[in-house]
């Protein structure tokens, strides 16, 4: 029970209020889950899922909604695909209209795709407080799209959750103190919550005949890695020397490159159409190793124990490196054999709790709600204080002690 006369008011303040969520990709559904969640168990909070289209395969979208039982979006923006200003401009135009319609008190925006560069930009034109989940992220690599959104994000938000303490540093080093929050990595409480499940709502390596750690897990899908051939030859060319199953799940950008440029994969590589998120799990958890240019599949090989090999130059998740899980080497086959064995003859590794304890998404919805609360008081002790002439603008409700 709060007390003194400000508790009591803020008590009074009982309306239910609005957060806008914008999500629109793959990883974004999986962290927007457990925050929805969360948000599900708060009274006085009615958060309008906003989705922007970006990802629109049913593959790469709706099987997310269904597994992880996401509520039907208030809106879809159907944008689809284009260039990064045509697929942001569309965003950005029709997000404005549901904004507009809806007036949130807050707009949550997840990761660093086209969608939340569209959602951060939006928000902040309208002087809707606008929130980052994921905050804090550097590859110190500027000719990544996603980079740019990051930056722009973090620099427009006024709530900053960092899942990482190297996240919250990353924010000081460029200024950004206050509204920063270390809640820990929403990714966590998912793959937390469903790796053990995953397997009994849907066996699906027991479906393709693969045992547990018999193959390499293959994810692949960054413009830097598929716009030359010349380099996407000679990486799979050496995958085939390996001498490994290798079970590749296709993005829907790299199966277009490959049918476009006429590629045939080594023989131990196997395809399989994008798979569903609980699917994703169990091959992450059952590979011998995992190769992939993927920010949040570099997390999920940490968090489940699986060593992985990051085919990029650099990475944003430095905690997975310094722990000896990851290792960084870009498409070069003989880099990526050579970390496969290091990997595999044991090298030292360790584990931390770096990415929090696996309650992040309800740390956010804490800080939300006490935000808006603060919000509405504030606004509340402003009307209510006396005018010119000493009579207050509103009728205010007495306070007894």
């Amino acid at each position: 029970m709060a007390n003194g006369p400000a508790g009591k008011l803020r008590e009074q303040v009982t309306e239910t209020f609005k957060i806008a969520s914008v999500m629109g990709a793959r990883p974004q559904f999986v962290k927007a889950a457990m925050v929805s969640r969360a948000f599900s168990a708060q009274s006085g909070v009615k958060e309008i899922l906003v989705h922007t289209g970006q990802h629109y395969d049913r593959e790469m979208d709706q099987v997310f909604f269904e597994e992880l039982r996401i509520p039907k979006p208030a809106y879809n923006l159907g944008v689809g695909s284009g260039s990064h200003a045509t697929q942001t401009g569309e965003m950005m135009r029709r997000l404005e209209e549901v904004l507009e319609r809806e007036a949130p008190r807050r707009v949550l925006v997840y990761g660093d795709t086209n969608s939340t560069l569209a959602g951060v930009l939006v928000a902040a034109k309208l002087k809707i407080p606008v929130d980052h989940v994921e905050a804090g992220l550097r590859s110190f690599n500027r000719a990544m799209p996603e980079e740019i959104n990051r930056v722009v994000a973090d620099h427009l938000a006024s709530l900053l959750f960092c899942p990482t303490g190297t996240a919250v540093t990353n924010l000081a080093h460029e200024g950004l103190i206050q509204g920063v929050h270390q809640v820990g990595d929403v990714m966590y409480d998912a793959t937390l919550m469903l790796a053990q499940a995953s397997q009994s709502v849907d066996p699906f390596l027991e479906k393709m005949k693969v045992a547990p750690r018999d193959y390499l897990l293959l994810t692949l899908h960054r413009a830097e890695n598929t716009e030359r051939k010349q380099d996407f030859d000679r990486f799979f060319n050496g995958l085939g020397k390996l001498g490994h199953l290798i079970l590749f799940p296709v993005h829907p950008r790299t199966s277009a490159f490959i049918k476009a440029h006429d590629i045939t994969l080594p023989a131990n590589v196997r395809t399989l159409p994008p798979v569903s998120y609980l699917q994703m799990l169990q091959l992450e958890k059952n590979a011998l190793a995992i190769l992939t240019d993927s920010g949040g599949v570099q997390k999920e090989a940490f968090f489940l124990q699986v060593p992985c090999l990051t085919l990029r130059r650099e990475t944003e998740w430095v905690e997975t490196i310094e722990a000896g899980w990851n290792r960084l080497v870009g498409l070069d086959p003989d880099a990526v054999e050579e970390g496969l064995r290091k990997h595999l003859d044991g090298s030292v590794r360790s584990s931390c709790n770096c990415f929090g304890n696996g309650k992040a998404a309800e740390r956010i919805v804490e800080i939300e709600t006490q935000m808006v609360t603060r919000e509405s008081f504030d606004e509340s002790r402003e009307a209510n204080a006396p005018n010119a002439d000493g009579r207050s603008d509103v009728a205010v409700q007495c306070l007894r002690p």
